[in-house]
């Protein structure tokens, strides 16, 4: 097998606002979770998180929550960049509780993994709309806090 070789692209520190609770589906419980704003900082690039967008995720029958999220960012400069993702949150049933009451848990102690693909029409970041990613996350009570890397 060829090694897996990562660098890191930025870490984003997202705020949410209260999560509209849609219920029980077919396939699980809905809730919306609207995006109010954030940072994200890197090598390359950094800026804000617009209040736009939101995670609607799926907590499905088997306790995964499943993440779909959209986002825009704005860079320092100016520039916008859609960014969207999927990707997995799960763990032990005690941990996954205490995120569920808000407090901040070890981010070893459960898997969250997501896959951000992103959109710019900027000349400057134009590299983004051909990169691919892979993100940790960690749940903290304002938000989730994603360490976002560029696989070369």
């Amino acid at each position: 097998m060829i090694p897996l070789k990562t660098q890191p692209l930025f870490t984003l520190k997202g705020e949410v606002a209260k999560p509209l609770e849609i219920g029980a589906l077919p396939y699980g419980k809905r809730r919306i979770i609207p995006i109010s704003g954030g940072t994200f900082e890197g090598p390359k690039l950094h800026g804000k998180v617009l209040p736009t967008g939101g995670d609607w995720m799926l907590v499905r029958p088997d306790g995964v929550a499943q993440i779909d999220v959209r986002a825009t960012l704005e860079t320092d400069d100016g520039a916008l960049i859609y960014m969207h993702y999927g990707g997995f949150r799960h763990g032990p049933p005690a941990v996954m509780d205490k995120i569920a009451r808000g407090e901040e848990v070890d981010p070893s102690t459960y898997y969250f993994r997501i896959t951000p693909v992103f959109e710019t029409a900027s000349p400057d970041y134009a590299w983004l709309n051909r990169i691919v990613t892979v993100g940790i996350g960690d749940k903290l009570p304002e938000g989730p806090v994603y360490y976002i890397y560029e696989v070369l």
